[in-house]
């Protein structure tokens, strides 16, 4: 009884271990962490609150300016004064002293309406920064998902080389008693030697990119985390629509083509503020202060205060500035030209990428589907070789070249499925749909 207790703790301590030692980093959970820690994705969040900041009512020009000022001065020195009928007076270390304070109101009441589109062109830039963090968290998941299916891919690829490691370890197995009992050459023996002295370097090299990838991924995840998980290896591709509603979708939602808008909706703002300053503008000035001054003896006042309310209206219009004011109207007007051509092409180009993209997601679901029959017909084949190998009916080097043929085939079934995905997810990027996909 007590070896079986001793046993049960055994397979219940070795399981703990092996639940992990394979943890599983779920699409979803990497999703998650991604959105959480990723270091662009935290800066484009910053650079956005900082777009709210300059849109705020803070920031518009629309409230006034309130101000305090005091001061005090002192004044020492030798006077002589000479009145009138000729006689002088003379005074050494004369003092005079004075004391002011103020509070102070500025408004501007009309500049030309300068500060409403400058607020209206400080919203389109909190919107266009919007699109630039919608953009960056789209690269990033994109990026993320591009590690996390190579991952996968190398995952398959590597349980694959180590599958065939298998195979080739029997077989050597084999031909050593073969060989002991004559059945077997030597040649037969150092041929299997030399293909387990392959495989084994080739799962190695494929462990090592399963590695080097895994770290690739937390970069992407923005965290330190041991690469001892594992990934989720099985894909599900989504419903995709045809290509007019795909297309029509890339020209309403693509993020790239709205930033376009956005800058052409600011360049024609800019041009407004500019053309602004050929109004005049409207002023409001007050102010309430207070004033007092202690003089010497030399002076007609012994001393003097006051206080008392100051306000004005100031009108200014700079009717010529040189031409600096046209220069930067026409400026401003090839700018927005400018904006218009980049989106144009932007407009060409992301309809070419789209064509492209839909043709080589089509040529690679067709792959798909012919590599997964040829799987069926290379494991078929490699099956009927190792039962024809075992009766001596064939060749190591045609089993050998059964088994290169079938990891060959699955190796490649593989790099079409995550291809196959990868351009979906391209597709999905193009047409803004990328972050409503539910992974």
């Amino acid at each position: 009884m007590k070896f079986n207790k001793n046993s049960i703790l055994i397979l219940v301590f070795l399981s703990v271990l092996q639940g992990i030692s394979q943890e599983i980093l779920t699409k979803k959970e990497a999703l998650k962490i991604t959105l959480e820690n990723n270091f662009g994705i935290k800066v484009a969040n910053n650079n956005l609150e900082v777009a709210k900041n300059n849109k705020s009512i803070y920031n518009r020009g629309l409230l006034p300016t309130f101000s305090a000022a005091s001061g005090a001065n002192y004044r020492n020195d030798n006077q002589t004064i000479t009145r009138q009928d000729g006689t002088s007076t003379s005074i050494n270390g004369a003092e005079t002293k004075t004391y002011n304070a103020s509070v102070n109101l500025n408004y501007t009441i009309f500049d030309g309406l300068g500060r409403k589109y400058n607020y209206q062109q400080l919203k389109e830039s909190y919107n266009l920064t919007e699109l630039q963090v919608k953009e960056t968290i789209e690269n990033a998941c994109l990026q993320l998902f591009t590690v996390y299916f190579q991952i996968a891919r190398v995952t398959e690829n590597t349980n694959n080389l180590n599958e065939a490691l298998s195979i080739s370890k029997r077989r050597l197995e084999r031909v050593k008693y073969q060989y002991e009992y004559g059945q077997s050459t030597k040649l037969e023996l150092l041929n299997a030697e030399v293909d387990v002295n392959n495989d084994s370097i080739a799962l190695i090299n494929a462990k090592q990119q399963l590695t080097n990838e895994k770290r690739r991924l937390n970069v992407v995840l923005g965290i330190e985390k041991e690469v001892n998980y594992d990934v989720e290896t099985e894909v599900d591709f989504n419903k995709m629509m045809n290509f007019e509603e795909l297309e029509q979708k890339t020209i309403a939602n693509n993020t790239t083509l709205k930033q376009s808008e956005k800058n052409i909706a600011i360049s024609r703002f800019n041009i407004k503020i500019n053309k602004a300053s050929n109004l005049p503008s409207l002023g409001l000035t007050t102010s309430y202060g207070w004033n007092k001054s202690e003089n010497p003896t030399t002076s007609f006042l012994a001393s003097s205060a006051a206080n008392g309310l100051n306000a004005g209206l100031n009108l200014s219009w700079n009717l010529f500035d040189g031409g600096s004011r046209k220069t930067r109207v026409a400026n401003a007007k090839i700018a927005l030209e400018n904006q218009q051509i980049l989106l144009e092409e932007q407009k060409v180009t992301i309809d070419n990428n789209l064509k492209n993209n839909w043709g080589n997601y089509q040529n690679q679901l067709f792959i798909l589907k012919a590599q997964e029959k040829n799987i069926l017909t290379t494991q078929n084949n490699f099956d009927r070789s190792t039962e024809r190998y075992k009766l001596g009916q064939i060749t190591s080097i045609e089993f050998r070249q059964a088994q290169i043929n079938l990891i060959n085939s699955k190796t490649a079934f593989n790099n079409a499925k995550f291809d196959a995905k990868l351009i979906e997810l391209q597709l999905l990027q193009l047409s803004g749909e990328l972050l409503n996909v539910n992974f």
